[in-house]
């Protein structure tokens, strides 16, 4: 073959070409799969296309292997997927599309190999290798796909104002592909896209969320978050993303430029940790600096409270975009809120119990708002991060110290809300309620240890004072 496969892959292929051949349908190896080849990533999907019917070749391949795998076709699109135990394979009969502009759900007829590769979005994704008996292993390249991959760059086969029109998502696709494989946009094709960034408003924002998620998932997601906002397709979007960008000077004083601030902390994150949802935390971290954005005269620029309220958007920007309303959002609103936390410990003077009010809101997510927050220092004076990351280091230190002594994380009260209910004889209410709180405030503050036998001593103080007599 014309690209490296492993002595298994080769084996699969035969067997494609084994029963094209019996059932007289031309059969070709496409897309994403010979691109990685090329390139050298690992791919574990396969996409086949055919000059007849994908869902019978899909059948008659299946009924060659051992085991036999269960084919699941859907007939309305004439396509069929099989799993082996190392691939997933879909096959398809080649296609010609036209699309209206209203939608991108295209009209769909039989084509030629040719029409096929014809509609792909990038000239990198319409490599095929044939998989016929007469040129098997052959490469078919007719947009110098190659050339391209040599280049690094991206682009489209055909004229890219109506390849993006058609199906606009391949915008968000091509800054896809340019932020994982590291590649380039040409400027041709980057041009288009913005010229079309207003189709995107047919794309449905599940799809959207799914190509950025993968954007996300990449070493420098900063790349693509950068492609979206120059181009004009995150606006389209995620606009209080984009009221990030931007700096004011007044009275000789300006703020730095806090979407590229974001980005920075997101690459920071990504270097440190592969968790999805603490990237959105990154992203959202100061997304409500805007709307709090206020200049005092003879200090500067403030964003006070912007913690507070960026935590309340954020079930309102994962609705938006329709991301998960569960754990996840709640996991990251956590992160936003308590974003200013840790910097604001690193003073000489801070008190246990601001340490403790720490471990206790934090609880088992610290590991990752510590995390986060070291990534937020960012600076171009090399002797301020410096400065800045010794004492975040000696935050560090005292709360591990802190919670040594007194073991906040996974906090649980001394005493429960049913405990209190049998000693006092009361019933669920306002009164149980109060004498929890205290018992925490107690403890966070210091005034008593995290113990039963002193907690019990200081709720029958409190309790007394509030007129309540141990039940008998």
């Amino acid at each position: 073959m014309d690209i490296q496969l492993s002595a298994s892959e080769a084996q699969l292929f035969q067997k494609i070409q084994e029963a094209a051949s019996v059932l007289g349908t031309p059969a070709y190896l496409i897309g994403g799969f010979v691109r990685d080849r090329i390139i050298g990533r690992v791919s574990k999907d396969a996409d086949i296309v055919c000059l007849g019917d994908g869902i019978e070749l899909a059948h008659k391949v299946a009924s060659s292997l051992n085991p036999i795998p269960k084919v699941h076709f859907f007939k309305n699109f004439g396509t069929a997927q099989i799993k082996t135990q190392e691939f997933e394979i879909e096959f398809v009969g080649a296609r010609k599309e036209s699309y209206s502009p209203e939608s991108r759900n295209p009209q769909v007829v039989a084509g030629s190999l040719e029409d096929d590769q014809n509609r792909r979005d990038f000239t990198i994704n319409a490599l095929s290798i044939s998989l016929n008996k007469s040129d098997f292993g052959r490469l078919i390249d007719p947009f110098n796909g190659l050339a391209d991959i040599d280049a690094k760059i991206i682009r489209t086969p055909l004229d890219p104002d109506i390849t993006f029109s058609d199906d606009p998502l391949r915008m968000i696709r091509a800054i896809r592909f340019a932020t994982q494989l590291g590649y380039r946009i040409h400027l041709e094709t980057f041009e288009a896209i913005c010229r079309n960034v207003a189709r995107l408003k047919i794309i449905t924002i599940e799809r959207i969320t799914d190509e950025l998620t993968k954007i996300m998932k990449t070493d420098n997601p900063s790349v693509g978050f950068d492609l979206l906002f120059r181009s004009g397709l995150l606006n389209q979007f995620f606009p209080q993303m984009c009221a990030l960008a931007g700096t004011e000077m007044k009275e000789g004083k300006g703020h730095k430029d806090n979407f590229y601030h974001t980005l920075q902390v997101l690459d920071n994150v990504a270097a440190r940790s592969e968790n999805i949802w603490l990237r959105w935390a990154a992203v959202l971290h100061d997304i409500a600096k805007p709307p709090t954005k206020r200049f005092e005269p003879g200090h500067g620029w403030t964003f006070h409270g912007h913690d507070a309220l960026g935590e309340r958007m954020v079930p309102k920007i994962f609705r938006q975009l329709k991301l998960s309303m569960g754990e996840e959002m709640r996991y990251v609103a956590k992160l936003v809120g308590l974003h200013l936390r840790p910097i604001s410990l690193s003073k000489e003077d801070i008190t246990d119990s601001a340490m403790r009010r720490l471990l206790f809101d934090a609880g088992a997510d610290l590991e990752d708002l510590m995390l986060l927050c070291e990534s937020d220092i960012t600076s171009k004076n090399e002797h301020k991060v410096r400065r800045y990351l010794q004492n975040f280091a000696f935050v560090k230190q005292r709360l591990v110290e802190v919670e040594e002594a007194d073991k906040m994380r996974a906090w649980q009260p001394p005493i429960d809300g049913i405990e209190i209910m049998e000693l006092f004889n009361l019933p669920p209410g306002k009164e149980v309620g109060v004498l929890k709180t205290k018992i925490r405030e107690a403890i966070l503050d210091g005034v008593i240890t995290n113990d039963k036998t002193a907690a019990m001593h200081y709720l029958l103080e409190e309790a007394a004072q509030m007129g309540l007599t141990k039940a008998k």
